[in-house]
């Protein structure tokens, strides 16, 4: 009876999915917004159409992920932008930058203030900055987003990864509870026999 009941617990236990999940970000680089799109594995959407939305649907443009998963786009609103990428298989990326962070790049005040996380860029600053040319900054900025691509890629994936460790932690825990539970139970079927 209680290999019946291993077996059946065995057999209804959920199985982990092989699927991935879907890395997508979006951040203020200069005047444009730069993105991301790729999978928790590491396999990044290559030559991907994205396409840019605002919140009531219209289209205000599409760009294409490099070699590495990356785009660019430069907005020409400062409203709330909705970058969307269809991976296939039923994947679909999509991920936003609120209107308040659009206005900041194109050097605007935004219209209505949305609650969101912005995120400084180097010339915000202007101090450190401001013995540099136009050139020079732009070429700066390009070297840091070059240099911080992969850091971005691998806290995504990192925090894809602990998550994916936590629910293993949590399935093998009620694993052992119900490994005890048996024992127990074994234990005093045995006992009660004697």
């Amino acid at each position: 009876m209680i290999r019946s009941l291993v077996l059946i617990l065995a057999l209804a236990a959920p199985v982990p999915a092989l699927a991935h999940n879907i890395i997508s970000s979006v951040f203020p680089s200069g005047s444009n917004i730069e993105g991301e799109i790729g999978f928790s594995s590491g396999d990044m959407a290559t030559d991907l159409l994205v396409e840019v939305f605002d919140e009531a649907g219209n289209k205000l443009g599409e760009t294409k992920t490099d070699a590495d998963g990356f785009f660019i786009f430069t907005p020409t609103q400062p409203v709330t932008h909705i970058f969307r990428g269809d991976l296939g298989a039923g994947h679909v990326a999509e991920v936003f930058m609120p209107a308040a962070d659009v206005a900041a790049l194109m050097g605007q005040e935004a219209a209505a203030s949305t609650a969101s996380a912005s995120v400084s860029t180097p010339a915000a600053s202007g101090a450190p900055l401001s013995g540099l040319s136009d050139q020079a900054r732009a070429e700066l900025a390009t070297m840091l987003r070059t240099e911080l691509r992969p850091i971005r890629q691998e806290l995504s994936a990192l925090k894809t990864e602990t998550n994916f460790q936590s629910v293993l932690g949590g399935i093998g825990y009620i694993v052992g509870l119900f490994g005890l539970g048996f024992y127990i139970a074994a234990r005093r079927k045995m006992e009660g026999g004697k």
